[in-house]
Order: C-alpha cells, then structure tokens, then sequence
C-alpha cells in the first residue's frame, strides 16, 4: 500500500554510509551539542557491510537527560580519545560515499560544527540523504505517528517488522546500535518500494 510514497528510497544507490551520533544534549543557547559517540555502517550491495563506533571525548558536559537515553557518563566520556585525532578514520569511511541519516537536520550540522571547529578537512561525499524526512508521505499515508522531522525509527522498526536492535542493549541508544537500525530500515522500505504490492 502506498508503494509509490517510497519512489525516493528506490532511488539510492546499493552502496551507501549510515552515519548517526550519540551527543551531551540538545542545541541550546551554548549552541550545538558535542558528539560522545558516532557510529557508521558501511552498506554494500543492499547488505550490511561493516559497521563501527567511535567514542570521542567531549568538551562539554553531558546532559543528565543524554546521559539517560545512551547510557554514557562524563567520567566514562573523559577517556575517550579526542574527536580531532580519530577524524582521519572517519572521513576515509565517508569519502565519496552517500551519507543516509535517520534526522540528518540534528546530526549533520553537529559533525560539520566539529569539523569547522578543529579544522579539519572534509572529504568529498555524494550527498546527504535524510530518511527521516523522506518516510514523511509514506507515514503519514497510513497515519502513523510523525512529528515535523518524520517518523521515528522505533516507530519505523516496529511498523516494518525490523528485528529491534535496541532490546538487545536495554533499550539504551548507541550510535552503532541505531545506525544498524537505520540501515535495516532503509532496506526495507526500498524493498516495499520496489514491490508490485506492499
């Protein structure tokens, strides 16, 4: 039902980079948050590839509600390494890669704020592709909860039948964890795309 609302998940290529990010916050009047964990799975002919988390150390305190929602302290934060000296590892994974983000308005101004932040240079990429903001139409078709950004990936995961990676963790968010969803999510909806019937 509704397959022709997903025309522009049948559209992406079959290799692409899912990126999400855990950080201390939310943007306030100190501007944006810091990233305490960004994770990357690499998708290769439709399938997961690999996938991989980086913890980096923020310069900000993380929030009692952030801490809350991926389980990471300050005092666990203030080991991790610095997110200028793992940036060369992260941009050899993006490079000329499309970059699919589940809420890509909160977490792609986040890493372009760091990245301009240090001073470090930014690889070529394909493009940025927000899949949050692409299931709009579709979701709201079949009246399922969807806020301005669009719906949720739980609401997705649930809807679609996606095996929910989050139980395994106590429901605690991780940037590795949630980018594995993404990706899993983003298939399926090409799939139904793709399909004479939903």
């Amino acid at each position: 039902m509704y397959k022709e609302l997903l025309w522009i998940f049948t559209q992406l290529p079959d290799d692409y980079i899912v990126l999400d990010t855990e950080t201390t916050g939310l943007p306030d009047e100190n501007g944006l948050p810091d990233i305490v964990t960004l994770g990357l799975t690499v998708v290769r002919n439709r399938e997961i590839a690999e996938s991989v988390e980086f913890k980096t150390r923020p310069q900000k305190r993380i929030s009692e509600e952030a801490q809350s929602i991926h389980g990471i302290t300050n005092e666990q934060a203030v080991e991790f390494e610095s997110f200028k000296s793992q940036w060369d590892k992260v941009a050899e994974y993006l490079k000329d890669q499309l970059i699919v983000i589940h809420n890509a308005s909160f977490d792609w101004p986040i890493l372009l704020d760091h990245i301009a932040r240090y001073g470090l240079p930014m690889p070529p990429i394909q493009g940025v592709f927000c899949s949050q903001k692409a299931a709009i139409p579709w979701a709201q078709a079949l009246n399922l909860p969807c806020s301005h950004r669009g719906p949720s990936l739980d609401t997705l995961t649930e809807v679609l039948g996606v095996e929910n990676l989050r139980e395994k963790s106590s429901g605690i968010h991780g940037a590795e964890i949630d980018s594995q969803q993404a990706a899993q999510v983003t298939e399926i909806m090409r799939r139904n795309g793709d399909m004479d019937l939903l």
